[in-house]
């Protein structure tokens, strides 16, 4: 859906969370964290997007003020129309958390009075974005029960790319076999794209959910966007 965008004219910003600095079994957080971040660096450059770390650590993402601080400070930088973000419900704690700050972040943007207390601070947005999240992984809660989407976007079209931007993260791959049970994770990626795929009639496709509650934009200007 980035490459999609992007294919429209529209400048993209790709905000990690963490460096990935607990990922590994044969590095220290140091050595993995610069790994991580030069494997995202090199995945976003594929795409011509800009790339931002925030440096939380992992399993370490708080919903506090401080991560607010950051992650609206990460938003008033990239200025964005629309915000793509982690599911609130996932596998993973710090998607969780990920996708709690980024909605309160989406909020706090545009209230000229909350200051995020970083250096060389950004100005406030003048509303709220677009915010959207992703698929769970495999489209499932904690329980296995599936995790309701609003709408999928057919991605067939630039699927080639978006595995050639997962191949930069090579170093997921010992850690996902490791941690996770499951190796070749560009194919695991490739079989539940096509089960999205399958739902709309096309080859690979990308389910996302939008948050419509007060106040945020209730137009879907994602699909807007891509069916200009």
């Amino acid at each position: 859906t980035l490459a999609l965008l992007k294919d429209k004219g529209c400048p993209i910003v790709i905000a990690t969370m963490t460096a990935g600095d607990l990922g590994t079994a044969e590095y220290t957080t140091e050595e993995i964290a610069r790994i991580r971040r030069e494997e995202a660096r090199q995945a976003a450059e594929r795409l011509g997007a800009e790339y931002m770390c925030l440096e939380f650590g992992d399993l370490a993402i708080q919903v506090d003020n401080d991560g607010r601080r950051r992650v609206t400070e990460c938003i008033r930088k990239a200025r964005p129309e629309i915000v793509l973000t982690a599911p609130p419900t996932d596998y993973h704690c710090d998607h969780e958390a990920t996708a709690r700050l980024v909605r309160d972040a989406c909020f706090a943007v545009s209230v000229p009075l909350y200051k995020t207390e970083q250096w060389d601070p950004a100005p406030p947005l003048e509303h709220i974005p677009h915010l959207y999240y992703v698929d769970s992984l495999e489209g499932v809660d904690w329980f296995g029960q599936p995790v309701p989407y609003d709408f999928i976007v057919d991605v067939s079209s630039a699927f080639d790319r978006k595995l050639e931007m997962l191949a930069c993260h090579d170093s997921q791959r010992a850690w996902l076999r490791r941690q996770h049970g499951v190796d070749e994770y560009l194919d695991s990626c490739k079989r539940w794209s096509a089960e999205r795929g399958k739902v709309i009639g096309t080859e690979y496709g990308e389910a996302f959910r939008q948050h419509t509650g007060h106040p945020y934009p209730h137009d879907n200007l994602l699909l807007e966007f891509l069916q200009s």
